[in-house]
């Protein structure tokens, strides 16, 4: 069974950073492209972020564009999303989850998540 396990949020003041990972389980990632995700209170879920099997396309949100990397160690089996600059407009429950990047004339254009919601992990920016 394909699981993830999302940490590493927190309560954080504007301007602040964290790091969050996604740890999978059940599965090897190296095949697969994963995402990160998040959902706001009232609002549906917002593609953040994006990586390909092989690192070599990432996608990015434009409101995190310039803030937000991604990365992944596949001897870990791990995921991560690290969030500088952060914003109160950050603050939701992220998610990772196995991801579709959409290209469009050799540029990705999106990401889609392809599987279902883990239990997330929740970030706060406020002061």
């Amino acid at each position: 069974q394909l699981q993830f396990v999302e940490s590493g949020g927190g309560l954080v003041q504007p301007g602040g950073s964290l790091r969050l990972s996604c740890a999978a389980s059940g599965f090897t990632l190296d095949y697969y492209a994963i995402g990160w995700f998040r959902q706001a209170p009232g609002k549906e879920h917002e593609g953040v972020s994006c990586i390909s099997s092989s690192d070599n396309l990432t996608y990015f949100a434009d409101s995190v564009k310039g803030r937000f990397t991604i990365s992944r160690d596949n001897t870990k089996n791990t995921v991560y999303l690290q969030m500088n600059s952060l914003k109160p407009e950050d603050t939701a429950v992220y998610y990772c989850a196995v991801s579709h990047l959409g290209v469009v004339a050799g540029t990705v254009a999106g990401c889609e998540s392809l599987g279902s919601w883990g239990q997330g992990t929740q970030v706060t920016v406020s002061s």
